[in-house]
């Protein structure tokens, strides 16, 4: 941030009718102090802002020549910059960008995260020896960030330093279980970015991810069509049911198995979407065979991917899903899924799938 209280003390001094002696009598300094101030050869020391504001009677953002306003604005554009001239691949001008930035608002914590991933040489893939070698310049930015920060994201990168740096450090099971702490999705990837790109770790947790989102794209597709109002019931399970008969066929093709995940998560947001009152039971009875189809294909891939285990017994907390998830809707006191014990051919169904 760029400083104008020199320039601002010899203003505000001379509009208050004192001289350069009378001021530093009022301050306990020297002549010398107050004419190098003015001069702008050095700043006051962060201890004479409260009384330089006091006896001018302005704030201290008045007094440095702070402009909050103005200085978002320059920060928003070297923001922009920062993140067009990475789109393009130019890295050294992104660097510079950030360096000239850090020298003019070297506390805007914004420019200071970027800082920070230019020292470190990224946000992925990171070299363990360039982390050790700028383990006190990390440590010190990330550290900043969390005791002043508010903004959730930028914390959250401060969070996933430490844990570059505990990995540096040998300390991987300490960085996986800090970047746990954090509530956000992104947590898993930072997880995975702590690994350089081949090593079993990193496609462990590519791998991990990879579950995971499969998992989530499905259920956000088949809920754009559950929760449009301007269709009937009828008219979601004609759009829906596709969609996991689609992931069905894709799951047979060569190295696509796990798209059976996106399968079973379709089914079970049509599945969920249908009660005693909406649909019949022939419906609601085919759905949830699908369903469970879906699921014996999931426990047939995790026999021999170990991945796909770790992601059930996360998920689950056991490997029979189909164990698990009749019994749910054998016993779950959720007036939809009692209403539909009321038929026999659904509770057969679901016993049959329990056996």
């Amino acid at each position: 941030m760029e400083l104008n209280i020199g320039t601002n003390i010899k203003r505000l001094r001379i509009a208050k009718g004192l001289t350069q002696e009378q001021l530093a009598d009022l301050l306990c300094v020297s002549h010398a102090a107050v004419s190098k101030w003015e001069l702008k050869v050095t700043y006051p020391d962060i201890t004479m802002l409260f009384p330089l504001a006091h006896i001018f009677n302005v704030s201290i953002d008045h007094l440095i020549g702070y402009d909050e306003e103005k200085a978002n604005a320059e920060i928003d554009e070297i923001v922009n910059e920062y993140h067009k001239l990475g789109v393009i691949g130019d890295f050294d001008k992104q660097r510079e960008l950030i360096r000239a930035a850090g020298i003019k608002y070297p506390y805007d914590y914004r420019i200071m995260v970027r800082r920070m991933w230019i020292v470190a040489g990224g946000r992925a893939g990171n070299d363990v020896k360039r982390l050790q070698e700028n383990k006190d310049e990390l440590n010190e930015i990330s550290d900043c960030i969390l005791s002043g920060c508010t903004q959730d994201s930028i914390r959250a990168d401060a969070v996933d330093m430490k844990a570059k740096l505990l990995h540096a450090n040998g300390k991987t099971d300490e960085a996986i279980a800090l970047l746990s702490t954090l509530s956000s999705w992104h947590s898993k990837i930072m997880i995975e970015q702590l690994f350089e790109k081949d090593t079993e770790e990193f496609r462990f947790w590519n791998k991990r991810n990879c579950y995971g989102m499969l998992d989530v794209a499905a259920i956000k597709l088949a809920r754009t069509i559950r929760f449009d109002n301007t269709l009937t019931v009828k008219e979601k399970i004609a759009r829906i049911e596709p969609m996991g008969e689609t992931f069905y066929e894709m799951s047979k093709r060569k190295d696509m198995g796990a798209f059976c995940i996106c399968e079973k998560a379709v089914y079970a947001i049509l599945a969920g979407m249908l009660t005693a009152e909406n649909a019949s039971i022939d419906e609601i009875i085919r759905i949830r065979n699908k369903e469970f189809c879906a699921m014996k294909r999931i426990m047939n891939l995790a026999q021999t991917d170990e991945v796909l285990q770790a992601v059930i017994e996360s998920t689950y907390k056991t490997q029979d899903i189909i164990a698990f998830e009749s019994h749910r809707l054998l016993s779950s006191p959720h007036p939809q899924f009692t209403a539909l014990r009321e038929f026999p051919e659904y509770v057969d169904m679901l016993n049959k799938w329990a056996e």
